[in-house]
C-alpha cells in the first residue's frame, strides 16, 4: 500500500521499518520552511522549548548526534567530557548528508543513513510530546520524549549550555 506524507521517503520508509506507520499519518507539512527550531514552534503553534533540534557533531572526527530542545544551545565541551573525546565541533553541511541522509534543516531523531552515536538532553524529557523534523525542512512530526528517545537509541545526558 502506498501512501503520500509530508515526511521524506526515506524517513517514511524508516518509520515503516520501526513499525511506527501510524506516525506518518502526524506528519504535518507546512508551505513555509520548518528548517530553524524557531520556525516550526511559529508554524506548529507549540513552545520552543517543544522543538526537539537533530544536531550532527564530529567528536574526534566521528559523526555523534545530539538531541536538543529547541530553546536550548548544546554545550560542546559537556558533549566532548560526556562522550571522552579530545576534540567535539559542529559538523558541516556535507558530513550531516553523509552520516544521515538529510539536509540540515530537516534531520529527523532517527532513520539516518548510518548509525551513530546519539545523545538526547534531558531537557527533552519534560515535555509530554516534542516535534522533530521528518526528513524535510518543511515537515515534522509529534512524539512522546520516551518514544523518541528509545527509537533513537540515545542515551539521555545533561549537554546543554548553562545559563547564568
Amino acid at each position: 500500500m502506498t501512501t503520500t506524507t509530508g515526511a521524506h521517503p526515506r524517513f517514511a520508509e524508516a518509520l515503516t521499518e520501526l513499525g511506527l506507520d501510524d506516525l506518518t499519518a502526524r506528519v504535518r507539512r507546512f508551505p513555509a520552511a520548518t528548517r530553524t527550531a524557531a520556525e516550526a514552534a511559529a508554524a506548529i503553534g507549540c513552545e520552543l522549548s517543544q522543538i526537539c533540534k537533530s544536531l550532527i557533531f564530529a567528536a574526534d572526527g566521528v559523526p555523534v548526534l545530539v538531541l536538543m530542545d529547541g530553546a536550548s544551545r548544546v554545550d560542546v565541551e559537556r558533549v566532548r567530557e560526556e562522550l571522552g573525546a579530545e576534540k567535539v565541533t559542529r559538523a558541516d553541511a556535507g558530513v550531516v548528508r553523509e552520516t544521515t541522509g538529510y539536509a540540515i534543516g530537516g534531520v529527523p531523531p532517527f532513520g539516518h543513513r548510518t548509525r551513530t552515536r546519539v545523545l538526547a538532553d534531558r531537557g527533552l524529557l519534560t515535555h509530554e510530546v516534542v516535534w522533530a523534523a521528518a526528513g524535510d525542512p518543511h515537515a515534522v512530526f509529534p512524539m512522546t520524549p520516551d518514544a523518541l528517545v528509545a527509537h533513537a537509541a540515545a542515551t539521555v545526558v545533561d549537554v546543554r549550555e548553562r545559563t547564568a
